[in-house]
């Protein structure tokens, strides 16, 4: 007897649905940021969900992912066993023009090679 395991098909939402808020709140957690970073340094449909390395289990994985459909940050299909991944750039940047790229510039959080600011404008 064949194996007939089926999943539902997951749900995808039109970046043109998403609120900016949404799409802020998507990309604010940093798991889900890193799941972004990863996407778009891949070529589309090539990363399987369970080949990112973020420290969270398989249901939590499962949960992020649906948050960045729902965000319309990700599209994804079945291959066999697999749930492929690919990030919805084109569609998100028409929608949100230049967020995409700003969150997937290097992360500078530290501030150590940056002037103090409000030192400079106290000057003079």
């Amino acid at each position: 007897m064949a194996n007939t395991h089926h999943r539902a098909a997951p749900v995808h939402v039109h970046p043109d649905e998403v609120s900016v808020l949404a799409a802020l709140t998507a990309l604010g957690d940093p798991v889900r940021l890193e799941l972004v970073r990863e996407l778009a340094s891949s070529p589309d449909w090539t990363r399987s969900c369970g080949s990112f390395d973020v420290p969270v289990g398989k249901a939590a994985l499962s949960h992020h992912f649906g948050v960045l459909r729902g965000a319309g940050l990700v599209e994804q299909r079945d291959e066999g066993p697999k749930r492929v991944n690919r990030l919805r750039r084109e569609e998100f940047e028409a929608r949100f023009p230049g967020l995409l790229a700003l969150v997937l510039r290097p992360d500078h959080s530290d501030h150590t090679d940056r002037p103090d600011r409000s030192a400079a404008g106290q000057a003079g």
